[in-house]
């Protein structure tokens, strides 16, 4: 393991596996960024590092596409959310909420309004 050189101790190994072999490989965050810098930061060809880190060439390419397309958040967890997604989300949740409570409180005075006549 030596940071100043870009190896921070990965290998082949460093992925989480299911048991069931026709199930795909799962691998982390820090494994996905570790692979792309390689390719970014230290120029080493995307073909080397997928045969070094014994992944496909293929998954490599789409972990750079997503790398490129947005450096803060680039691998999300499945069911997590980008932060921006999230927040859109919240907001429409609170739409819902909101109209909600205004059809139930349209109904309430259409309620006391029959009861004043």
């Amino acid at each position: 393991m030596d940071p100043q050189n870009g190896d921070l101790g990965y290998n082949k190994n460093n992925y989480y596996e299911r048991e069931c072999p026709n199930i795909a490989k799962q691998y982390d965050k820090e494994f996905k960024l570790h692979a792309v810098k390689q390719v970014i930061e230290q120029g080493k060809p995307a073909a080397q590092v997928s045969r070094e880190l014994d992944i496909a060439q293929q998954t490599l390419s789409k972990w750079l596409k997503k790398y490129n397309e947005d450096q803060t958040e680039p691998f999300v967890g499945s069911g997590s959310l980008r932060s921006e997604d999230k927040a859109m989300k919240e907001l429409e949740k609170k739409l819902r909420d909101l109209e909600e409570e205004n059809a139930i409180l349209k109904k309430a005075m259409g309620i006391f309004a029959k009861d004043l006549k």
